[in-house]
């Protein structure tokens, strides 16, 4: 669909339950819109005094809330996954999974590439050189690249060893590991962290020739979350394929929504090749009205399921780490004090990934070492916190640090389960402390780190945060119930908070003279219905720009 290119509308918009997200009026019946912009907000009359003549369109639902931000997301690889890539759920067993690529090498040419995901942390154990032979043979001798559900991790097959160069002798990456059998020394197939992105080259240079299919995966994803009511978000790894993408959707008329993105600003395990001066200056070149590459990207640590996250307590023992191993992370605190300097004189804001405690910490302490030198800054953010002591929890709005939070990654579910087989379970019961966050003064903002979560949606990562509980209802207990907050604290992480922390808040994030018209109308009264069917929220419309780009309108 492409936008429509004519002038920004002028009309006002009219719902008896407009719920604003300022504190300075937060209902109002009537927003008055002029070239796309809030030139005025209250009842009907003050509306039709603001813009004389204008017409007026009754909005449908139950309620209206500002469009919805995602402060995490990777939304064109999201788009490359639904269109053109194999799908697992996270709860398949291994033989699930072989049946899956079966089924996909079936419609494959010889030597064609079959990538896919997100098959489930639990299964890491199983992924040995026996199940290595099982791909390759359910793949019929073709490349097999499938990610976890952490998206930190691959399994490959014979033919995309091969193809990346890798053999038994192989150098471990900095930050990643060869996974080898104990026995032979020969690589099972299982790639953890930096050691992906050997595969990840060798199957971008045979993609090298489909430019236009990161275009229409793009495409595929702003429509998917316009349709979810979110119309602004942060891209959290943002490369040069997808520099190239969101600018050719903007050139199209196509880019329904504000995007900031995340250029790594240090060597990232999962883009190689991406980091440096020559990336770092191609920013100017792709920024246009809607998209706004004023971010960066730095993995501090990886993911606990693969004991890559860096902790304070050791890990449970096993045969490969020992008893008392705790990960680590890629820079010293000293390092990222350094980088983050850097980085602040060129005016980025700097997304840094910490799953673990350990790395939080660090995160912190180089913040704190920043600021102690150079004194307020920019505002930075922690990608998951996951895990996060809680002596560390008040330096959160001390140092002004956003919690960039994926609510999907934490509440009850196949991810939990493998944490709990690595991580001690005194941890895991405090997962996602974000009520003490709140309570301690925070900036909390939630995304969905699409697609290493399936489904976009903020609206059952809403209810996740409301009930502590998963919301599909696959998995009974609520996990850590104590940090449950309200729902309109977890609306505000999707609104204005996430605005505030993506730098957009001028333009989004709440209904104000000023900002732009964006909009998600409801089906439901998110107030008083019960919190177990928030994540059943549908949204009926979604307006951008005072456009609809989301449902029928009269």
């Amino acid at each position: 669909m492409h936008i429509d290119k004519s002038p920004l509308p002028t009309l006002i918009l009219h719902h008896p339950r407009i719920c604003t997200m300022s504190a300075e009026r937060p209902w109002v019946e009537a927003i008055s819109v002029h070239e796309g912009r809030i030139v005025a907000i209250g009842t009907l009359q003050e509306a039709r005094a603001a813009l004389p003549g204008a017409r007026v369109v009754d909005l449908p639902g139950a309620m209206v809330v500002p469009g919805l931000l995602d402060v995490h997301n990777h939304f064109v690889w999201a788009g490359r996954a639904e269109l053109y890539e194999m799908f697992v759920p996270p709860f398949f067993s291994l033989d699930q999974v072989l049946a899956a690529v079966r089924d996909a090498a079936a419609g494959k040419a010889p030597g064609e590439w079959i990538v896919g995901g997100i098959w489930g942390s639990s299964l890491m154990g199983q992924l040995d050189q026996k199940a290595r032979q099982r791909l390759d043979e359910a793949a019929g001798g073709r490349p097999v690249m499938l990610r976890d559900d952490s998206h930190h991790n691959r399994f490959v097959s014979s033919a995309a060893l091969e193809a990346a160069g890798i053999q038994d002798g192989t150098p471990d990456p900095t930050n990643g590991r060869i996974v080898r059998d104990p026995a032979t020394g020969a690589a099972t197939g299982l790639l953890l962290e930096a050691a992906c992105s050997l595969v990840e080259i060798a199957l971008a240079k045979a993609m090298d020739a489909t430019p236009h299919l990161d275009v229409e995966a793009a495409a595929h994803a702003i429509k998917r979350l316009n349709a979810c009511g979110v119309t602004g978000m942060q891209e959290a790894l943002t490369t040069r394929a997808v520099l190239r993408a969101v600018k050719a959707l903007e050139d199209q008329g196509r880019l329904s929504a504000w995007v900031v993105g995340s250029v790594p600003v240090t060597e990232a395990p999962l883009a190689p090749g991406e980091a440096g001066e020559e990336l770092l200056a191609l920013r100017e070149q792709f920024r246009s009205r809607h998209f706004m590459p004023d971010a960066g990207k730095i993995f501090l640590d990886g993911v606990p399921t693969s004991r890559t996250a860096a902790m304070l307590e050791p890990y449970l023992p096993d045969a490969v780490h020992g008893c008392c191993f705790r990960g680590g992370t890629t820079l010293t605190v000293p390092q990222l004090a350094k980088v983050l300097a850097d980085s602040e004189r060129r005016g980025i804001r700097v997304k840094i990934h910490c799953t673990g405690d350990a790395s939080t910490r660090a995160a912190l302490d180089a913040i704190d070492v920043l600021r102690s030198f150079n004194g307020p800054g920019l505002r930075h953010q922690i990608a998951h916190a996951s895990f996060v002591d809680p002596a560390e929890i008040p330096r959160f709005a001390e140092l002004d640090v956003v919690a960039d939070l994926s609510p999907p990654l934490w509440f009850p579910s196949v991810i939990i389960e493998a944490i709990r087989s690595a991580v001690p379970q005194p941890l895991v019961d405090r997962i996602a402390p974000i009520r003490s966050l709140i309570d301690a003064g925070a900036l909390v903002a939630g995304g969905s780190d699409w697609p290493v979560v399936p489904d976009p949606s903020p609206w059952p990562s809403i209810q996740g945060m409301v009930t502590r509980r998963d919301p599909t209802g696959r998995l009974d207990g609520a996990l850590c119930p104590e940090e449950a907050i309200g729902v309109e604290q977890a609306l505000r992480a999707y609104t204005i908070n996430a605005a505030k922390a993506t730098g957009l808040a001028h333009l989004t994030g709440s209904i104000e003279v000023g900002k732009s018209a964006d909009l998600a109308i409801l089906d439901t009264l998110l107030f008083d219905v019960d919190p177990g069917q928030l994540g059943a929220t549908e949204v009926l419309q979604t307006w951008f720009e005072g456009r609809c780009v989301h449902g029928a309108t009269a």
